[in-house]
């Protein structure tokens, strides 16, 4: 797997098209990251990390009825072609209602906390 916060994003989206309760994954310092981050932004219920050779980060998604509470996640910077924003390049997602993720020097940030810390990095992914 060449990129696996894509493929993290990927079965998020699926999980929440099928309307799964949770979504299962292999476990990266990086995902858990991004993944506690959709949780204090209150796009997704849950997150927990279990087992101890091979550990798998468990998902929980969230929803309005039937519909996922997360309607889109783009991914921005790939492997192939990085994107890096410095501090006042940090675009707004859907004006405002979506999150940027950044990941800077001092770990991952959504771009309200980048802009408030004033700093930039690699641009990950847009949640809406």
């Amino acid at each position: 797997m060449s990129d696996p916060i894509s493929d993290m994003l990927t079965r998020i989206r699926n999980a929440g098209a099928a309307q799964l309760p949770a979504v299962e994954l292999p476990h990266s310092r990086v995902k858990e990251s991004v993944a506690k981050l959709l949780v204090s932004e209150g796009y997704v219920a849950d997150v927990t990390v279990s087992g101890e050779t091979k550990k798998k980060i468990k998902i929980r998604l969230k929803y309005n009825g039937k519909k996922s509470v997360i309607e889109g996640l783009k991914r921005v910077s790939k492997p192939g072609l990085r994107r890096y924003v410095g501090s006042t390049e940090i675009p707004r997602v859907r004006g405002g209602l979506g999150v940027a993720i950044v990941s800077t020097s001092e770990g991952l940030l959504t771009d309200q906390q980048a802009r408030k810390k004033n700093l930039g990095g690699e641009l990950l992914c847009y949640i809406w």
